[in-house]
């Protein structure tokens, strides 16, 4: 092999014969391909992409928002998790977006119409609602809602609570044979079953406007006993105390909780002089004439306008008590007395009182077992009163005469839009003239038609 010169700086290469050149040409490119096998075009994220990450990923921690610019706060927003613990979102994140995010992960149907069209307001809600519902006295941790109070307080209005667990009975057998001890067949003993006081809680949410209660348990299944559905007089004084704390209460509603005339009585006492309600419903309860007379003295000394007492007890002195205090009601608009048993008495006593009251815009006297005597009175009203707009007569005995009287009254009648007859006995065609006439004045009420003078009270 030649050697090279003095002085010469290059290196000397073996000389290779062109098979062994080509060879090691083709492994030198193969290594090269080897190498790199995930290599892309791929450009390195932004330095602002891997601070955002690094935010939502360490938000329960160190929670930045407001400092962000809006474009990078959206970002921020879409990707945080659902699942982060509340004392941290509660009260810094508004954005309706990720509170949308919160409820259709957790509910299936989510409609916020009913929570005033906010997504952040319906989640706390129904939060609470949940919690309330679930709640077992003396076995719950009281801070699961002591500790959720301050972070809600400023988003609940509303709260609809179906379901009110009682205390776990260590011995359900012993408690048995307590109740058929004392005689009791359907075991309405209140023995150690008072519920979630709500004095703890309706004080501390300032904002609170409407409360929908019913004092049972949903899906029992065959743990039925009838102390899961016993509203006791501990239960109504707690509650009594609490909604007189809730002076922003515009609505409450307590059905289906076996309230008598003593709870209505309790509760009536306490609701007196509150200054918002406007609205109270005691449906399907058990109140009867006792209970009645004491919702007239609400009537008389309240700002109620709709009054619910459909599926009690009421009977006709009852229905008087309440006609009495509704003959010079400036406030009251609806009435509901559905399914109770006032009887003629108690219905000519209510259509007197509407032949000077000039408030009341809708009355419900369906299944009262009504018959001619109120038709005819009714007639007069009819006649005369111009604010009732509103009536239903409907499952009575008002008899063919009844419904003819009741057209003669509806003749010049310009403010009745509907007038429920169905199944009182009136006759097919004066339920039709009804309807007509019913008809004509509701399309001109829509096109805005001047109607006639109202009529003096008698």
């Amino acid at each position: 092999m030649e050697q090279p010169a003095a002085g010469d700086r290059s290196t000397a290469v073996p000389s290779l014969d062109p098979s062994q050149a080509s060879l090691a040409t083709g492994s030198y490119y193969r290594h090269r391909i080897v190498e790199d096998p995930e290599w892309s075009l791929a450009t390195v994220p932004r330095l602002t992409e891997l601070c955002l990450q690094h935010i939502v990923r360490n938000f329960q921690n160190n929670p930045i928002l407001d400092r962000l610019l809006p474009g990078h706060r959206r970002k921020v927003l879409d990707r945080l998790s659902t699942s982060l613990p509340l004392a941290v979102t509660a009260n810094l994140i508004n954005d309706e977006g990720y509170w949308k995010r919160c409820c259709t992960e957790r509910w299936r149907v989510c409609d916020i119409s009913n929570h005033g069209d906010s997504w952040k307001r319906m989640f706390f809600e129904r939060h609470l609602e949940n919690i309330l519902k679930r709640f077992i006295p003396n076995t719950t941790d009281p801070n699961q809602v002591l500790e959720l109070i301050p972070l809600c307080k400023d988003y609940v209005r509303k709260l609809e609570v179906d379901q009110f667990l009682p205390p776990v009975q260590v011995d359900r057998k012993e408690e048995r044979d307590d109740l058929s001890d004392t005689g009791s067949d359907f075991g309405f003993g209140e023995v150690s079953v008072h519920h979630y006081d709500l004095g703890v809680l309706n004080p501390a949410l300032p904002h609170l406007e409407e409360l929908h209660l019913t004092y049972g348990v949903k899906n029992c299944g065959m743990n039925f006993e009838w102390n899961l559905f016993n509203f006791t007089h501990q239960d109504c004084c707690n509650l009594a105390v609490a909604v007189k704390m809730c002076p922003n209460l515009k609505v409450f509603k307590l059905t289906q909780s076996k309230v008598d005339d003593e709870k209505t009585g309790l509760l009536v006492r306490n609701l007196l002089d509150h200054p918002c309600l406007v609205e109270l419903s005691l449906a399907h309860n058990l109140v009867r004439d006792k209970g009645a007379r004491a919702l007239g003295e609400l009537i008389e000394r309240s700002r109620l306008e709709t009054l619910d007492l459909c599926n009690n007890q009421i009977r006709h002195l009852g229905a008087q008590a309440l006609a009495q205090a509704l003959a010079d009601n400036p406030t009251l608009t609806s009435l509901n007395l559905r399914l109770n048993c006032v009887e003629d008495q108690g219905g000519e006593a209510i259509g007197r009182a509407l032949l000077t009251n000039a408030t009341l815009k809708s009355l419900h006297l369906g299944s009262n077992n009504l018959s001619e005597p109120t038709a005819a009175l009714f007639s007069q009203v009819l006649a005369q009163n111009t604010t009732l707009t509103s009536i239903n007569f409907s499952c009575n005995r008002l008899g063919l005469d009844g419904g003819k009287q009741l057209l003669e009254g509806l003749a010049d009648n310009k403010a009745l839009t509907e007038f429920d007859l169905r199944l009182a006995e009136v006759g097919e065609e004066t339920e039709h003239l009804v309807h007509q006439m019913v008809w004509a004045n509701r399309e001109a009420a829509r096109r805005g038609c001047p109607q006639h003078p109202p009529a003096k009270p008698l």
